[in-house]
């Protein structure tokens, strides 16, 4: 089945070379990192505009985003498909743990774990989604973040664990079985 030039739509996005932000990163804390990303002097990452993620606020151990779904985001059910709630709860979630870190220390997931309690349609408005450290420590941080209706109707909730180590951008740096850094 064809689609008729009328109903057809598409949209655009723009975005910043990453390699700039990521420029800055050694040299910046994960809280100092989002106050940039906060108040403009640090661009946002591509996925940002991708998804219409917006950061609102950070702080050390949580990070809050807003998220603006729309038509490109549906699924064949004519809802916003999960991955979207998916990541931007993936994205809370490292960056809550981000915020902690000291300058040159990375994280990456070692799971991720999304309870969906509701639909998620365009028509209920923007989505926050926020994200919080339960614990950290020097190889791992547990992180638990929320994804409510702007209103504040929760939709979905997720967990995390995310492993720590030094991070050197542009490196290929690997970590062994002990977690100690490998280059």
């Amino acid at each position: 089945m064809s689609a008729s030039p009328s109903a057809q739509r598409s949209e655009t996005f723009t975005w910043i070379d990453p390699a700039i932000a990521l420029e800055q990163l050694p040299r910046l804390s994960g809280l100092e990192y989002f106050s940039g990303l906060r108040d403009g002097s640090i661009a946002p990452p591509p996925i940002a505009s991708l998804m219409k993620f917006d950061l609102v606020d950070a702080r050390y151990g949580h990070v809050e985003f807003q998220c603006w779904p729309g038509e490109a985001h549906y699924n064949p059910l004519g809802m916003v498909h999960g991955g979207l709630a998916c990541t931007l709860l993936d994205t809370v979630l490292g960056c809550a743990a981000h915020t902690t870190l000291d300058a040159g220390i990375g994280y990456t997931s070692i799971d991720l774990a999304v309870k969906y309690l509701r639909p998620i349609t365009p028509q209920r408005g923007p989505l926050r989604a926020e994200g919080s450290v339960v614990k950290s420590g020097p190889r791992v941080i547990f992180t638990e973040g929320r994804l409510c209706t702007a209103d504040g109707r929760l939709l979905a909730t997720a967990t995390s664990t995310l492993l720590v180590f030094p991070h050197r951008p542009g490196t290929a740096t690997t970590l062994n079985h002990r977690g100690a850094s490998v280059t």
